[in-house]
């Protein structure tokens, strides 16, 4: 059997001639919801703080779900078809660099580093946010390491100020480093849809991606 028949043996039902359906409702649902949510609370902050609020509750709902579809989800879903160790990431960014990377069906393993990345600061603004909704949530965090609190240390303030002025600074710090992250993500993207002639944007909303080739990992 040649290597093109054993790609198509093993992809997905093709959703129609020429493709495969690799992204399901649930991931793509989650994707762009993602997108608007953290968009919306992007927005709103300091400004309309209910809806702020609001906004990261759904982010931190979306992260949830996404944690029980990587280990429930179809195969495209798991986070074990696409995670990867830091070995094969670099190598694969080398290819990159030398044009010379393969297509992946699912994550490639740059776009599976982006997901993980994505995925724990996401979860880190979202936890530092609900942190700061309630002063009293701070006393359930674990004592800071003596080498930390002489930097947070203000004669003018008490104990509990100096901890929520921290954690807004680390509330915006995650929040600018997901913008980052994002362009990242986008340019990549961007990248990869180049490259391999595909709209890797569409596919994100069709659920259809070109159907594996020969030198294609399905």
């Amino acid at each position: 059997m040649s290597d093109a028949s054993t790609l198509a043996a093993a992809a997905p039902t093709a959703a129609a001639p020429g493709t495969v359906r690799v992204w399901d409702p649930l991931v793509r649902t989650f994707h762009w919801g993602l997108v608007l949510a953290f968009a919306t609370a992007w927005l709103t902050a300091d400004e309309v703080q209910p809806v702020h609020e609001a906004a990261g509750y759904t982010v931190a709902g979306l992260i949830a779900f996404r944690l029980v579809w990587g280990f429930a989800g179809g195969r495209y879903a798991r986070f074990s078809q696409f995670l990867r160790g830091p070995g094969t990431t670099i190598a694969y960014l080398g290819d990159m660099l030398g044009g010379r990377e393969r297509r992946y069906l699912g994550h490639n393993p740059a776009g599976a580093a982006m997901v993980a990345a994505l995925l724990v600061t996401l979860a880190g603004t979202a936890f530092t946010g609900w942190l700061m909704e309630k002063p009293e949530r701070l006393a359930m965090l674990p004592a800071l390491p003596q080498i930390v609190t002489p930097a947070l240390a203000d004669d003018d303030g008490d104990e509990n100020e100096r901890g929520g002025e921290a954690l807004e600074d680390l509330h915006e710090a995650l929040a600018n480093l997901m913008l980052l992250l994002m362009a990242l993500h986008v340019g990549g993207v961007a990248l990869a849809s180049f490259r391999h002639r595909e709209n890797l944007a569409r596919a994100m909303v069709t659920g259809d991606k070109r159907a594996p080739g020969p030198g294609d990992i399905a």
